[in-house]
């Protein structure tokens, strides 16, 4: 069939990838669920191979569609930037619940608990010590990330490749900082609504910083293959608005959970 692009929209083509990208979902969750109870982490792994797999390839026709085919015009762009908006407004939204449950438990402590926050018997950790070099380096990757962006809008390609790769390790020192802290944690998911509290929402940003980390990633890859340019590298400028969200929610985190919670 001839494709007449008479039109400024995106037309979305068939595509194999939703489909697989919700069998490897459905296949990674109940992998999880195997594994908690059965210990065997076998399907766990088949479904993360498939996950993988899709996103890899779906990637791939994005960036083909984007940058090669040139069907991301100005008005797609404008929708794309709609909708990374509305996702980020949704993940605001995401957070809240956490620190909603978290001043639910902690303004108003119940008998339960011993009438105290933290509760009786939870050893919090010092907020100036990992929190606080964690908290130091998120500001920092804000910092490298808007100097990226703004060496992209320079048409500073060296700088743009310097700032991002700053960024993604910095991301990286994070999370390593973080998976020794939940390592070396004197309380466990298990104790009481602090620890529930505690570790979803420091656990679902940890998850987000991962994610992030991986999409800066997937931009340094673009970038060394010259697929940005001053004027059209909206897939930059999501990153750039998922990171800097990351960044905020982390300050809420440290300012109430670690400071104040403690």
């Amino acid at each position: 069939m001839k494709d007449n692009h008479n039109h400024p929209y995106h037309l979305v083509d068939f595509s194999p990838w939703p489909l697989t990208g919700s069998i490897g979902t459905m296949t990674m969750v109940t992998g999880m669920i195997k594994w908690f109870h059965n210990f065997n982490m076998n399907l766990f792994f088949l479904g993360l191979i498939i996950v993988l797999m899709t996103m890899y390839q779906w990637w791939r026709d994005v960036c083909r569609e984007s940058t090669f085919q040139g069907k991301h015009t100005i008005t797609v762009t404008n929708g794309i930037r709609w909708g990374m908006i509305l996702f980020i407004i949704s993940e605001v939204f995401f957070f809240i619940s956490f620190f909603w449950a978290f001043f639910h438990s902690s303004l108003s402590p119940n008998i339960e608990i011993g009438m105290n926050w933290p509760p009786m018997g939870i050893i919090m950790f010092n907020p100036f010590q990992i929190p606080l070099l964690n908290t130091i380096i998120l500001i920092s990757s804000g910092i490298t990330i808007t100097w990226a962006h703004h060496a992209l809008l320079k048409n500073n390609f060296t700088q743009t490749f310097q700032g991002l790769f700053l960024t993604i390790t910095l991301g990286v020192y994070f999370t390593i900082l973080q998976a020794y802290e939940y390592i070396e944690a004197p309380f466990t998911i298990a104790d009481s609504i602090f620890g529930s509290t505690f570790f979803m929402a420091t656990g679902f940003h940890g998850l987000h910083v991962i994610i992030g980390t991986l999409f800066l990633f997937i931009c340094l890859m673009r970038h060394s293959f010259k697929h940005f340019s001053k004027t059209h590298h909206f897939g930059f400028e999501a990153a750039t608005w998922y990171w800097h969200f990351v960044d905020v929610v982390w300050l809420f985190l440290y300012i109430s959970i670690y400071w104040w919670g403690n």
